[in-house]
């Protein structure tokens, strides 16, 4: 495999650490170009690897296909990772496509209309749906011969392969998922009133402050509500203790009714824990309009409003070792076995302490670089082939568990049945 990571955060940064020591001899991993719009961010990426000729760095900017296109051409790639902010993924997409590569992403862009209608139908509160321009390319990408598998982190990702196992190993029917993300980070003797993005500061005022997203067959397909909607305290399993969930909108729920219908799926959800300072300051933030896409014009200059957000917010990859607990996430499935009602719980816990001594990373971005890092070890090893677009619960769930095992990517199954 011949990469380009476009997006050199910090789950990307977690991505090429994992891969590397996953294959330190290059036996899949022949060469990495690790890209950024700010080429300096990509060679402190790179000069962590310790001198391992196969990373290099070079500036990129994601939202220009032809400068994309040009790098993909000049150090022949063959595989596209897509790492960067969620507003450039359409164009990444799109130059993996036009130059004849594969790619992977950890999500897809998603347009709320200004006005949602709610409810009923997902277009009607959405000029672009998530996943939608990717999954309506799929014809193209198969008949071109190349693969783009979207969706690969923690969730969507591992998540997206516990889904499958459970349909396919614990149930005879599977009528019911419901991503669960949280844990019980915190940081002692922090201000009160300190304001922590654990992600990427779009995504996250994307997923959790758009219109909300749920799959219920039996009411029609997907039923849209506001954010913050679907509140619910879930008892997290290791000592993590009870979370309190919202709905928000997620991937997830789009390709398990893609994929999983077969095996009877008819609800899926996805729910996270956010700290209350966390969820006040984005109320605010969406009040005044400065989660807005649309520039505006500030004395001689035009800005985007959320571009200043997310420049002046705490950046996740600042945060770090000062932060104790673990994040949890996983997929509570519902469904038959042997005409009996059973529920269980299959999930992955990162501990931010270990995750800090060990990679350098602090969970949130951690645990998702290394989802990430595990299906593109077995993209380039070949196990996970296809030609068009899919996401990770159609392909057979167990080499991805099995080098979960092999890793150390800790996992557990319990049994919830009521």
């Amino acid at each position: 495999m011949r990469m380009m990571l476009v997006g050199a955060g910090a789950v990307g940064e977690s991505i090429v650490k994992v891969m590397q020591w996953r294959d330190p001899k290059g036996m899949w991993l022949e060469y990495v170009l690790v890209c950024d719009y700010d080429k300096s961010r990509a060679q402190e990426v790179v000069d962590k690897l310790h001198g391992d000729a196969r990373f290099e760095a070079e500036k990129v900017n994601a939202t220009d296909r032809e400068d994309m296109k040009n790098l993909i051409r000049t150090h022949k790639i063959d595989f596209v990772m897509d790492a960067a902010p969620p507003f450039a993924s359409n164009m990444i997409f799109d130059a993996a496509f036009a130059t004849g590569v594969n790619y992977g992403s950890m999500g897809t862009w998603s347009v709320p209309m200004d006005e949602p209608k709610l409810g009923l139908g997902i277009e009607n509160s959405y000029t672009e749906p998530m996943t939608k321009y990717n999954f309506d390319r799929h014809e193209a990408w198969k008949q071109q011969g190349n693969m783009a598998v979207i969706c690969m982190g923690i969730d969507p990702g591992v998540v997206n392969v516990f889904a499958k196992y459970a349909a396919t190993h614990l149930f005879d029917e599977m009528t019911e998922v419901h991503v669960k993300d949280g844990g019980n980070l915190t940081v002692p003797g922090a201000d009160p009133d300190d304001i922590m993005f654990g992600f990427n500061v779009w995504t996250v005022l994307d997923e959790v402050m758009n219109p909300n997203v749920e799959y219920d067959a039996e009411k029609g397909g997907f039923i849209v509500e506001k954010a913050f909607a679907g509140q619910e305290v879930f008892e997290m399993p290791d000592g993590v203790g009870p979370n309190t969930l919202v709905k928000v909108e997620h991937e997830e729920v789009v390709t398990m009714a893609r994929f999983l219908k077969q095996y009877g799926l008819k609800k899926a959800t996805f729910k996270i824990s956010l700290d209350e300072n966390l969820i006040t300051a984005l109320k605010v933030l969406d009040k005044l309009g400065l989660r807005s896409i649309h520039p505006v014009q500030v004395g001689d200059v035009s800005v985007v409003p959320r571009d200043v957000v997310a420049a002046c917010a705490p950046q996740p990859k600042d945060i770090g070792s000062e932060m104790v607990g673990k994040m949890l996430v996983g997929v509570h499935c519902i469904g038959k076995k042997d005409g009996q009602e059973k529920e269980y719980f299959l999930y992955q816990p990162f501990d931010n302490q270990e995750s800090m001594k060990r990679w350098g990373n602090q969970a949130v971005t951690a645990q998702t670089g290394f989802g990430a890092a595990l299906a593109l070890e077995l993209i380039g090893k070949g196990i996970w082939k296809e030609t068009g677009v899919y996401s990770p619960e159609y392909f057979d769930p167990e080499p991805y568990m099995q080098l979960m095992d092999e890793s150390g990517y800790e996992y557990d199954i319990i049994d919830i049945s009521k």
